[in-house]
């Protein structure tokens, strides 16, 4: 069973940085398509960021040039880079990782429980 852990969420103020991790423990994330998306109260799930199993990211367009994905490849840890966060950013964020490699085309078939990011003004 391919268990993905969610760690590195707080409360921060509006402007601060905050850098998520999502530990697959044995399983091989180096050449699989990994995303972060987020829920918050009243919203549907966002899909937030994805790495494809060639390493290419992808954003939505509201935290384009503020998030950063990567993962560590020796490690099987996906990270989710948050700067010049906002209120809006507040939500529960989740890793999922997916059996293929491009993530066009992929189905998330495993998903980690959560870490809440609180974003004050």
């Amino acid at each position: 069973q391919v268990q993905l852990l969610e760690s590195g969420g707080g409360s921060v103020q509006a402007g601060g940085s905050l850098t998520l991790s999502c530990a697959a423990g044995d399983y091989t994330i180096s050449n699989i398509c990994m995303a972060w998306f987020r829920s918050a109260p009243g919203k549907g799930r966002e899909r937030v960021a994805t790495i494809s199993g060639y390493g290419t990211t992808s954003y939505t367009d509201s935290v384009k040039g503020r998030f950063t994905v990567s993962r560590d490849n020796a490690k099987n840890v996906l990270y989710l880079q948050m700067n010049n966060l906002k209120p809006e950013d507040t939500a529960m964020y989740s890793c999922a990782a997916a059996h293929g490699t491009y993530c066009i085309t992929s189905v998330y078939a495993y998903w980690g429980q959560g870490t809440q990011v609180t974003v004050s003004s």
